[in-house]
Order: C-alpha cells, then structure tokens, then sequence
C-alpha cells in the first residue's frame, strides 16, 4: 500500500494511511473520505471483508471502494463487485493506470 500512497500524493490526492482494516474503519468513521482504495489481504480482516462491512453502514455505503489485489482471477473481480466495489484492480499496475481509476471514479 505504500507505493499506492506514493502513487495517488503524487497524483495530488490527500492520503490517510491505516495499518489494518480495524484502523481504517476508526479512520473513515472520524473522517468519511472521498475514496478507499484497500488491498484484499490485511491483518484481521479481508478487503472483501471491509468493503461489505463499509457499504452496510449507512454512513459510508455510498463511499467508492478500490480493491486492489494480485489475484487475477474473473471470480475474484465479481466477488469484489459484489461485495460493494466499484473496481477491482489487478496488480501490478502503473501510476496512470491508478491514477486514471481514481479520477475516473472522482469526476
């Protein structure tokens, strides 16, 4: 997550980093942000996980939500769908590639 971090301040977005998906949630319930981008494995809960939980609660279901993931399967992309996604992105993948992903969710 940290060259995804890199990645989107250098594309001049406004980053909060959290350690696992327990501190991302305290995070977002403080502060709801424009946009999530998780990866699918963290401590303690899954990014599938944190999106269903995320998109269950009424203050933050409409929050989009990146999954990021080097699992490139066509059933781990709909599951992410399903789950409250807005896209699954498919490591590796470039800055623009990101970047282009998260303007086009933005604008």
């Amino acid at each position: 997550m940290e060259l995804i971090s890199h990645y989107l301040r250098e594309g001049g977005f406004l980053v909060s980093n959290a350690i696992n998906a327990k501190d991302a949630m305290s995070r977002i319930q403080e502060s709801l942000p424009d946009l999530i981008v998780t990866d699918v494995v963290m401590p303690g809960m899954s990014g599938f996980e944190l999106c269903r939980s995320l998109k269950r609660n009424a203050a933050t279901a409409t929050i989009p939500i990146v999954i990021c993931s080097s699992k490139d399967q066509e059933i781990d992309r709909l599951w992410a769908l399903k789950q409250g996604a807005a896209v699954y992105v498919t490591k590796p993948f470039t800055r623009q590639q990101l970047l282009d992903v998260v303007q086009s969710i933005l604008t």
